[in-house]
């Protein structure tokens, strides 16, 4: 925008110093031309009172002489022969013999153009009845004297106009495009999550406007944000108590691994529940850049979720197999949100297939990735983009449309994805895309191509 209000004054100053200097260099030039040929005029003229009482050489001599253009060498004349009588000239002619003859048989003064300059002709009326012409020499340099040094001044006068216009051009468009810039680049920041981003209210009163608006915004999503933490720590604080009842009511189940997994399971929702709480009250608006994820070891998390797994899975009597898992697969996740991802994929199959069916967990390493695969043998998903979307439970009883988008985040956080297909077990197959060495705001999928939550 700065500069493109710059090429436009450019322009247009450009086009009125060039519709005003060029008819004004133009004036110039006749106004000197007009200077010259006057002043030959008046010399020529001064001849008029010798001419018209004498005719004699040389009286007509003196008479000359008694002039500048005559003492110059410049000022010839031609007196025509009367009554049988020969004509004569005085002085150093230069304009051709028929120039003269057709001043003196016209009457009417005239400029002809001569080596190295101009000749003004001027007719004078004779006692004698004939008509004398006064020569006046006027030199090329005497007509453009002058004339260039107007054009140079006209010129400098032209450019400094311009030169002049354009840094206001430039000093405005900069008053102008600064604001806008700081408040794109607070908007952009303010999107990557830098809460506390605030730009100044200065520039165009729009600019101004804009930015109190924005700021106002800024600090409405602030106040948003804190709500919306403080209602999830007392939101999850009240599931403390049913929590205990359960803890207590777990403790009373005696010794077996059904009781034993589930003091574990009330012990891992606790610490979920403490996690959430602490998570919500400590969070505060971020100023600077996400900071760096150490990561995990995927096959670690897989192994160490699948023995909590497997022994609900050997109560309902489901098959279980664990591929892959044995080497180490670094991913650039944190721990905790692979473990709640993975979690939920396995929980999705636990709560909507029946007892009995069988699950499988893959590991695949990649050049640039990590695929986790978690299959079923059950009826599968009828729509597999309603499933990815969030909060969509489907109508299913105990379902609240979050797990896929647990998964979905934590995949999407390395630029991978997380995509719903068909399983070789005959059910449903999700495919958790671990990128390689990205972070999250790469946004990048593998082979470098953009990646969201696709279907198979």
């Amino acid at each position: 925008m700065r500069w493109a209000l710059v090429k436009v004054v450019l322009a247009v100053s450009v086009m009125v110093v060039l519709a005003f200097a060029v008819p004004l260099g133009l004036v110039v030039r006749e106004m000197a031309r007009d200077r010259v040929f006057t002043n030959a005029e008046r010399q020529a003229a001064a001849l008029g009172p010798a001419l018209a009482i004498t005719t004699d050489r040389g009286r007509l001599e003196r008479a000359v002489l008694s002039t500048q253009a005559g003492s110059d060498g410049r000022m010839a004349v031609h007196v025509p022969g009367a009554h049988g009588a020969s004509g004569f000239e005085l002085g150093t002619g230069r304009a051709a013999a028929g120039d003269v003859r057709t001043v003196e048989r016209v009457g009417r003064a005239s400029i002809s153009p001569v080596r190295g300059g101009f000749a003004l002709l001027q007719p004078t009326a004779l006692s004698t009845g004939v008509t004398a012409v006064v020569e006046v020499y006027v030199p090329e340099a005497d007509v453009t004297r002058g004339v260039a040094t107007a054009w140079l001044v006209l010129a400098g006068v032209g450019c400094a106009l311009v030169v002049g216009s354009v840094a206001f051009a430039d000093r405005l468009g900069r008053r102008t495009v600064q604001p806008a810039r700081r408040l794109a680049g607070a908007a952009q920041a303010l999107g990557e999550g830098a809460l506390g981003a605030r730009v100044p209210e200065e520039g165009p009163p729009e600019l101004r406007s804009a930015a109190a608006a924005f700021n106002a915004m800024a600090d409405q999503v602030v106040q948003l944000l804190d709500a919306e933490r403080e209602f999830a720590a007392d939101l999850s604080h009240r599931l403390r108590t049913p929590l205990t009842v359960l803890r207590l009511n777990a403790a009373s189940l005696g010794e077996g691994s059904a009781a034993e997994q589930t003091r574990q399971a009330v012990a891992q929702l606790e610490r979920e529940v403490d996690t959430v709480i602490r998570t919500a009250r400590e969070a505060k608006p971020r100023t600077a850049a996400t900071r760096v994820v150490t990561g995990c070891d995927a096959s670690e998390v897989v192994r160490e979720r699948m023995e909590f797994w497997s022994a609900l899975a050997e109560d309902e009597s489901r098959t279980v197999r664990v591929a892959g898992a044995d080497e180490p697969a670094r991913v650039p996740v944190a721990r905790a949100e692979l473990v709640a991802a993975l979690d939920a994929l396995l929980g999705n199959v636990f709560r909507h297939t029946p007892e009995g069916t069988s699950f499988a967990v893959d590991v695949h390493r990649a050049r640039d990735a990590v695929i986790v695969l978690v299959s079923d043998a059950g009826p599968g998903i009828q729509d597999p983009g309603a499933a990815l979307a969030r909060g969509n439970s489907g109508g299913r009883d105990g379902s609240t449309g979050l797990g896929l988008d647990i998964a979905r985040r934590a995949a999407e956080s390395t630029g991978g994805d997380v995509r719903v297909g068909r399983s070789v077990l005959g059910g449903t197959e999700i495919r958790l895309w671990l990128g390689l060495g990205r972070g999250r705001s790469s946004g990048a999928g593998p082979g470098g191509r953009r990646r969201g939550v696709r279907g198979p």
